[in-house]
């Protein structure tokens, strides 16, 4: 195998490092240093994907005809390495990662006329409607109502932990459209304008603390919310086929980008921090270890990653790999945000504290904390939750065993 980058893709890294240089300037450089999870602000955020989005480089996975770059599975893996390396802000995902792919495979031609180039661009940003109180691993129980009134689905009900709900102008929903079919045939695909009355929207604080001033995840509530029933993706009662569709991209995402920039933020931190002997910690034999094992198990699940894509490029579904990139994705995620911690030592208990004291309504008293510890202590809370949402790491495992060692003939 030659691993060697040709005369062209060398070219090709080469205009990646020089549009990033010129593209990923002071602004969204200092945002980024306070990111507790590689995302900005929206205005920050908005402003990153609209600078990819004018190089043509939004949407790496999308197909030419709806505006990919028409990219290599090299190239691709250039560009995420790249960006990881520079420290370049993650696009989220709601939009360009997840909803994008449903639109294509399963909308109708005005569906994807309306939506895509927007999506595509970053002129409306998205959230998603999954999870509801008592509806989260076991998705199929959800319980709000959408019942049909002439041209309109009139909506009633709750979803929980929607991230940046407050930022988004659409979502993305599953509702129940009929309770008297099987609990997955009676689910519908619908997207709702943010704007419609009778959407409330509920922040959600938690311990990893607000983005810039805001939170992330939130309840919503649906009263009476009317929706065209031209937004309704598919047809009536197959929105768990579509969803399922979905979650294939949402537990598939590239990881390797993300995890090289944790690990170049650890490397970051043991650089400035001082060790017990006096020197730096990146000089600590043991630290040096435990870092080149996670660094080891982040470049196998790059390589992992770059021969999924070529084979998906190549036409071959994505099935149960999604389930296993889920899986040890995130919880290499847990790895590097425990170990960052550690390598902060007593510097990230500030946080701890001030957060403690938010939460229980006390005013939170103003500490010291260093330039590269900024954001360590919320990373680590927030990434608790990584292996909990798009569907529990206990259900990824299921997923595993029933489809790929039981099909291979493995048994218990």
């Amino acid at each position: 195998m030659n691993l060697d980058y040709t005369t062209e893709e060398l070219a090709f890294r080469d205009e990646v490092r020089a549009w990033i240089k010129q593209a990923y300037d002071p602004e969204l450089k200092k945002l980024m240093s306070q990111s507790k999870n590689g995302y900005l602000d929206k205005a920050g955020q908005v402003k990153w994907q609209k600078k990819l989005a004018a190089r043509g480089w939004a949407a790496p996975g999308w197909p030419v005809q709806y505006g990919g770059p028409d990219w290599t599975p090299t190239q691709r893996y250039i560009f995420q390495s790249e960006t990881a390396a520079a420290g370049c802000p993650i696009v989220s995902p709601m939009g360009i990662a997840m909803v994008a792919y449903v639109i294509m495979e399963y909308g109708t031609e005005a569906q994807k006329q309306s939506f895509l180039p927007k999506i595509l661009n970053t002129d409306e940003c998205w959230c998603q409607g999954y999870s509801e109180p008592g509806s989260g691993s076991d998705l199929a129980s959800l319980q709000m109502s959408a019942v049909r009134d002439g041209d309109h689905y009139v909506l009633n009900g709750s979803k929980i932990w929607t991230t940046h709900a407050q930022w988004a102008d659409w979502i993305f929903c599953l509702v129940r459209t009929n309770r008297e079919a099987k609990a997955q045939s009676g689910i519908s695909f619908l997207l709702a304008d943010m704007r419609t009355p009778g959407i409330s929207i509920r922040p959600l604080p938690s311990l990893d603390g607000p983005i810039d001033g805001e939170q992330e995840v939130n309840q919503l509530f649906f009263e009476n919310v009317c929706v065209p029933v031209e937004n309704r993706i598919g047809e009536e009662g197959l929105g768990w086929t579509y969803a399922k569709y979905l979650l294939q991209f949402e537990r598939g995402t590239a990881y390797g980008s993300l995890l090289r920039y944790l690990l170049a933020k650890i490397r970051h931190i043991a650089r400035e921090q001082p060790a017990g002997n006096g020197g730096r910690l990146i000089d600590d034999p043991d630290f040096r270890r435990r870092y080149a094992e996670l660094a080891v198990r982040v470049e196998a699940v790059d390589a992992a990653e770059m021969r999924f894509f070529s084979s998906v490029e190549s036409g071959a579904a994505i099935g149960a790999m999604s389930s296993m990139f889920k899986l040890v994705g995130t919880e290499l995620q847990q790895a590097l945000s425990e170990l960052a911690m550690e390598a902060l030592g007593p510097d990230g208990l500030p946080f701890v504290q001030d957060s403690f004291a938010e939460v229980r309504g006390r005013e939170a008293p103003v500490r010291p904390i260093p330039d590269h510890a900024a954001a360590v202590t919320p990373l680590y809370f927030n990434y608790r939750k990584t292996s909990i949402y798009a569907g529990t790491n206990e259900i990824q495992r299921n997923l595993l065993a029933r489809h790929v060692l039981s099909s291979a003939g493995v048994r218990g």
